[in-house]
């Protein structure tokens, strides 16, 4: 149980932030600024996020050393970071509190009466903007720590005004235990990070009902009634449990569907009542899910649902979602996160209802063991695509692994009849696509990894 709190802590009292270049990491040393704290840390590279935080003030290193903890009280790391550390090391021997982001994101969390926390194994972060995008329209300020840049709150944190939270959930080393909702957001459950979760689907099952289980009996979890896995975590829950999903057996459901180049238009019925129509501007039907995710959290919230939907409309998408370039050759250049089998699917499936000539994806595998325990699922995920470019893998927080190579998922693709190769490095990939695009083509940049610089050198 997460027993951290920052109430008593004294202003004077000093953070250092190990990796504060992550996304998740920088949104929370911004929160702790505006409260007052004295704020450092270090990353491995400049990004335009530490050059954000070294605008605002806070001390950034680059690079891990020692003698970057300097005068730090409480040290702040992310799962990734290994006790070899030197800087863990450092606070360790110093007798230094330690203690894991989630952990500090569960305390920021418990200072707020109302606390929002959008969890699944996919859409964690659409779903997170457009609740703040419709909260926000609906005259309430919240704070706000998404896994994204949303240009509503000019980056991935927003410090409001009012007694809400709104925060991604991530299950990976469950660290959405440590967290405190008082309204909880179950989008989908599937496997993944089974570097972490090793008993698979069982095991990822099981953290998810104890994630269910942290809401109060007075609060809310919204579910998705479409979802198996998100059914059975969320039986029997003492709170107040609204599914959401299209038919009209889920307690916010979608009718009179309309759908022109990917985007949906839909009347939002709760009780066989409609509640709202909406008409979104970000693409496919994952979105027509999260939108009424998001109503269900309004309605319960008490917010007013013309101005929520109204907030829904005006939702764009966060950078690196199904985010457009600019062109090439006359064909328009995507950049988009997917890095698990179901996200490349349902992206391309929402490109498939586009005008187009044919669609490429240039994907790059992220981790070693993502790839080797999905990659039949990944094999299959590319089946809307006419063109597939495989980029070297993305190893992230993983040390090299001969035994998994790219080459084998091309081969697995090409079973699926599906056109791809594997091309090593980012400048050939980019003078492939150069030579080959034409007029009324689509190319996704996918992955969430660095894939999206291949974008940035072919956009004319």
């Amino acid at each position: 149980m997460n027993t951290f709190s920052i109430t008593n802590l004294p202003v004077s009292t000093r953070f250092h932030f190990i990796g504060i270049g992550g996304i998740s990491m920088s949104g929370l040393a911004k929160i702790l600024v505006d409260k007052g704290f004295k704020v450092q840390g270090s990353d491995m590279r400049e990004s335009e996020l530490t050059y954000q935080l070294q605008k605002s003030g806070i001390d950034v290193c680059i690079g891990h050393s020692p003698e970057n903890i300097k005068d730090a009280d409480i040290v702040v790391y992310t799962a990734a970071v290994k006790e070899s550390n030197c800087e863990y090391s450092q606070a360790k021997a110093r007798g230094l509190i330690l203690i894991e982001r989630a952990v500090l994101l569960g305390a920021i969390m418990r200072e707020f009466k109302n606390a929002v926390a959008i969890a699944g194994t996919h859409g964690k972060t659409t779903t997170t903007s457009m609740i703040t995008h419709a909260i926000m329209n609906s005259g309430c300020n919240p704070t706000v720590s998404v896994g994204g840049e949303l240009d509503l709150i000019g980056g991935n944190v927003h410090v409001g005004s009012d007694n809400l939270f709104i925060t991604e959930a991530c299950e990976y080393h469950e660290s959405f235990l440590q967290f405190f909702p008082t309204v909880s957001v179950i989008t989908n459950i599937e496997e993944d990070h089974l570097d972490y979760f090793t008993g698979g689907l069982k095991q990822i099952m099981k953290a998810f009902s104890s994630f269910a289980n942290l809401t109060p009996d007075d609060g809310c979890v919204v579910a998705c009634g479409e979802d198996e896995n998100v059914k059975k975590v969320t039986q029997g829950l003492k709170c107040k449990v609204y599914t959401y999903g299209e038919d009209e057996c889920f307690d916010f459901y979608a009718e009179n569907i309309v759908i022109k180049n990917s985007l949906y238009s839909f009347d939002v019925m709760h009780k066989s009542q409609k509640v709202t129509h909406i008409s979104l501007n970000v693409p496919g039907r994952h979105n027509m899910l999260n939108a009424l995710a998001t109503v269900a959290v309004c309605y319960h919230m008490g917010f007013d649902i013309e101005k929520a939907a109204g907030g829904i409309e005006a939702f764009t998408g966060t950078h690196r979602r199904f985010e457009h370039k600019g062109k090439c050759n006359g064909a328009f250049v995507i950049d988009d996160y997917a890095h698990h089998p179901t996200e490349i699917q349902v992206t391309l499936k929402a490109a498939k209802d586009l005008e187009h000539r044919r669609i490429w994806c240039v994907f790059q595998p992220h981790t070693y063991s993502r790839t080797r325990t999905l990659m039949n699922e990944f094999a299959k995920s590319f089946s809307c695509a006419d063109k597939v470019i495989i980029a070297t893998i993305y190893p992230a927080r993983e040390a090299f692994d001969p035994n998994v190579r790219e080459t084998d998922l091309v081969e697995k693709i090409k079973q699926n009849g599906v056109d791809a190769c594997y091309i090593d490095n980012f400048d050939d990939i980019a003078s492939t696509l150069k030579e080959n695009l034409e007029e009324g083509d689509i190319v996704f940049t996918m992955g969430a990894g660095n894939v999206v610089d291949i974008a940035k050198l072919i956009v004319d």
